[in-house]
């Protein structure tokens, strides 16, 4: 891929990563506290782990497109990029689709989730293939 195609895939990505960390952000500060105010313990949970899964997905893929930007500026190595601890993390928690019984969360999460992921998948499709190249 040519320079320039990357740095706006990178940066298109990144505005999207981002958007969606935002809205998520809103979403879980704001409806989130009215969806638990009068929802059992078991539906708490529920919504707990959800959003957890959300933010880790999110924070995952930021940090993985955060280093890709410093390797495209030279503020690091690809090499350096490379290490484990630069690589995409959380694909237990985060390639897992989460429950069976996905249509009793409110529809804004399942959305932020769905998107999440199709964004996670894509970005874990990326970390692998810059992998296979090293």
């Amino acid at each position: 891929m040519q320079k320039a195609q990357s740095a706006f895939l990178l940066e298109t990505t990144y505005e999207e990563a981002y958007d969606l960390l935002i809205e998520s952000r809103d979403y879980i500060g704001t409806k989130v506290p009215e969806v638990r105010k009068n929802a059992s313990q078991a539906y708490q949970m529920v919504i707990s782990v959800e959003t957890m899964r959300l933010t880790t997905r999110l924070t995952q893929v930021m940090a993985w497109l955060l280093t890709q930007k410093a390797v495209y500026l030279e503020e690091m190595s690809p090499e350096q990029a490379a290490k484990h601890t630069y690589r995409l993390g959380g694909q237990k928690m985060c390639l897992d689709r989460g429950r069976a019984d996905y249509e009793i969360l409110p529809i804004q999460l399942r959305r932020l989730l769905e998107r999440s992921h199709g964004l996670y998948l894509r970005i874990n499709r990326l970390d692998q293939q810059l992998a296979a190249a090293d």
